[in-house]
């Protein structure tokens, strides 16, 4: 009868917490502007949070090696930012110059596109009608889904140019991170309950252990790819190299779809230029994922994750059906956390170890 009265108190708090979510959302108009403003003052803290993530494992490899952790700090900070720096320099201006060219040529793109999908509808006439309908679907649910990518990328580049004052703050919100890094450590000791402090460091320990080297590896891989796309294409007399290297190099970052989405803006546009310049485009794109895949992530990224592809591909598909683009791209991510707390609960909650950690 106890085990009975457990069950339906668990149950009637479920029942209540669901409720309580139920009305919560339900006064959105109330909380939404609330949380807007909560969310811009803490996204350069996030942001910066997470550079300093990245950048702090270099920093302490120099410390460990001699140097002094000031020197550390203010080397790399000024490499990473200065670099950062020189490339939006360098880059913003002919990144405009190619935004605007294609936002000029973008009919020209738009009548390519529809005679593909024109031509692929003559094709599979012949097809059964439930084959067809299905195709034709298909193609309706990728022109809105590459609709809702055009919308969402002109947004987000209209709020990027709207908190330029807030993400110029970032670089000195990360140097006074990476500086205090200890006590920012030493601070979460002391907020954190007694009872949960060896929980706790396990935890981090093992989320940073399986994410962190995965994250700064992609990142990097990302990058590379990015940089030798947008290279390639500009050598071969390709239209927009920069702006088609930054969409290689974003959309590498989801595994397994990420080239199929970043090849098929570069087709369209070198459909408008020649054949061949599709073929070298094919070849190019075809070359950078086999050195990607065989290369620079198991050379860089490694087997980090430790999830089976199925597992990564289930994830993907239900990032990009809860969240799309920005779904997909925080889905493997998301899942290695959930992993890794699983683990985590049923390894040491489960067995409540008695390792004994001292304090930051």
């Amino acid at each position: 009868m106890d085990i009975r009265l457990k069950w339906y108190y668990r149950l009637g708090f479920l029942l209540l917490l669901m409720i309580v979510l139920f009305v919560f959302l339900k006064l959105h108009q109330l909380w939404m502007p609330i949380l807007k403003v909560v969310l811009a003052v803490f996204i350069p803290f996030i942001l910066a949070a997470f550079i300093t993530y990245l950048l702090h494992p270099i920093v302490q490899k120099l410390h460990d090696s001699g140097l002094h952790k000031g020197l550390a700090v203010f080397f790399i900070y000024i490499l990473f930012f200065g670099g950062v720096g020189f490339a939006l320099y360098k880059g913003i201006p002919a990144f405009i110059h190619q935004l605007k060219d294609l936002t000029e040529n973008a009919p020209q793109f738009a009548d390519q596109y529809r005679g593909w999908i024109e031509e692929i509808q003559q094709k599979t006439k012949t097809w059964p009608e439930g084959l067809q309908t299905r195709v034709d679907e298909g193609i309706i649910a990728m022109e809105k889904a590459l609709d809702r990518l055009l919308s969402k990328s002109i947004n987000i580049l209209l709020g990027i140019l709207n908190y330029s004052l807030m993400i110029a703050i970032i670089p000195f919100i990360s140097f006074y991170m990476l500086k205090d890094i200890d006590l920012m450590k030493l601070a979460l000791w002391y907020l954190t309950p007694r009872k949960w402090r060896q929980e706790g460091i396990l935890f981090l320990r093992d989320v940073d252990q399986s994410l962190g080297s995965y994250i700064r590896g992609q990142l990097f891989v990302c990058i590379v790819v990015g940089a030798i796309s947008a290279l390639l294409f500009f050598l071969f007399g390709m239209k927009y190299p920069l702006l088609l290297g930054i969409l290689i190099g974003v959309t590498n970052i989801i595994p397994y779809f990420g080239p199929i989405f970043g090849a098929v803006p570069v087709l369209i546009i070198a459909s408008t230029i020649s054949v061949k310049m599709m073929i070298i485009s094919i070849i190019i794109i075809f070359v950078l994922q086999f050195v990607e895949g065989n290369i620079l992530s198991p050379l860089i990224v490694g087997k980090s994750l430790h999830m089976h592809p199925l597992i990564i591909m289930f994830a993907l598909l239900a990032g990009g059906e809860a969240g799309g683009i920005i779904g997909l791209i925080i889905a493997v991510p998301v899942l290695a956390v959930i992993k890794v707390s699983l683990v985590h609960a049923r390894t040491h909650f489960g067995k409540r170890p008695n390792p004994k950690f001292s304090r930051p």
